[in-house]
């Protein structure tokens, strides 16, 4: 019998462990923009010393790419926390994203594309800790409702065997997390993108994001 897992409560677990250590982990934390990275932070922030990572090759335009990265760098300084967070940009290429959905731009939102983007992101970001030794590593994706938090944990989970390195498993909708990401974003009036980034969720969403 496939029982589905409970990612927020197998974190908990996890974080109510951490409290007792007399040293902070560090965790380096996948982010695709300031609004869904801001209730990680104020909620991971007391349990680890984090640096985000900004690697997102899949957002269509570099204009629109600039400007989530001027978005996240304020909230970093602006959001009061208990560690403090650190910033680390990776490389804009578009083209290698543009590569693992050829053929698939036609696909529904939270399919087979989605899932070799979620793929591409974390798995820069594995390496990137590993090679930079980072306790742990995660990513902000499963912040959001249109997102696969069980696929994203399964290639995280896979990702951390590969390059031996901890992945910390989550679900951060859960909690009221979304909820609490949405007030954060009007509190410190972030920017909100009404898509998730490539060209293909721009055509989707759009439509949605219209009539909202």
């Amino acid at each position: 019998m496939n029982i589905q897992r409970n990612y927020q409560k197998e974190m908990d677990k996890l974080l109510s462990e951490l409290v007792h250590d007399s040293i902070t982990p560090s965790l380096l934390l996948h982010s695709c923009c300031g609004p869904c990275s801001s209730y990680v932070l104020e909620y991971l922030t007391q349990f680890f010393h984090i640096t985000i990572y900004y690697y997102n090759p899949n957002i269509a335009y570099e204009e629109e790419y600039h400007r989530r990265i001027e978005e996240q760098q304020r909230l970093i300084r602006e959001l009061p926390v208990k560690n403090p967070v650190h910033f680390r940009q990776g490389i804009y290429e578009p083209d290698r994203f543009y590569k693992l959905a050829k053929g698939l731009g036609l696909s529904p939102e939270g399919s087979e594309r989605c899932f070799r983007c979620y793929e591409l992101r974390l798995e820069e970001t594995a390496k990137l800790a590993k090679k930079e030794v980072f306790d742990y590593f995660t990513t902000t994706l499963s912040i959001s409702p249109y997102k696969n938090a069980a696929k994203l944990n399964e290639i995280g989970e896979r990702l951390s065997k590969k390059y031996d390195i901890p992945y910390l498993g989550a679900d951060f909708k859960k909690k009221n997390g979304y909820k609490r990401s949405i007030e954060l974003s009007r509190e410190y009036q972030l920017y909100r993108q009404d898509y998730c980034g490539c060209i293909y969720s721009k055509e989707i969403m759009q439509p949605i994001a219209d009539k909202l």
